[in-house]
């Protein structure tokens, strides 16, 4: 993360609030390419959601997934669909547990939102399939001029 220290605090990047609406509303718009109802959310570096669309029709219960994605994808600074493949180098204790943790998102849908080598925040979107919510994701971050991992 691109940041500095000054005296005993950090600065840290993180996406603003109009790049995060535009991130939402080209994902929104590859939904309605791709014929799906989805929830889109982008989160900034610490998590905290900074912006978010609700399409007439996508699962309720895709609201929370889409944020979820998103700060999963913001925390770790991976897309939400590796998780299966990174768990497999770890213990057996992380691959059990770490499923377990609140908020946590192991399926695809949740990019990283990174700008010159820094993570700034994440974009979740839920409501189709895995590759859909995530060509969804792919093109919020494809509006900013960024190429997800």
């Amino acid at each position: 993360m691109n940041s500095t220290v000054s005296g005993h605090s950090v600065a840290a990047r993180a996406i603003d609030w109009p790049a995060a609406q535009r991130a939402v509303e080209s994902a929104a718009r590859e939904a309605v390419r791709l014929g799906v109802r989805v929830n889109v959310a982008v989160v900034d570096a610490a998590g905290h959601l900074a912006a978010s669309v609700r399409m007439p029709g996508a699962p309720l219960h895709s609201i929370d997934i889409a944020i979820d994605k998103a700060y999963t994808a913001a925390s770790f600074g991976l897309p939400t669909g590796r998780w299966h493949d990174e768990l497999q180098a770890h213990s057996a204790a992380v691959r059990e547990g770490i499923v377990l943790r609140p908020r946590f998102v192991a399926f695809g849908g949740g990019l990283p939102v990174v700008e010159d080598g820094g993570c700034i925040g994440g974009i979740g979107v839920s409501g189709g399939s895995e590759s859909q919510d995530e060509a969804c994701a792919r093109a919020g971050l494809e509006a900013l001029g960024l190429a997800g991992p």
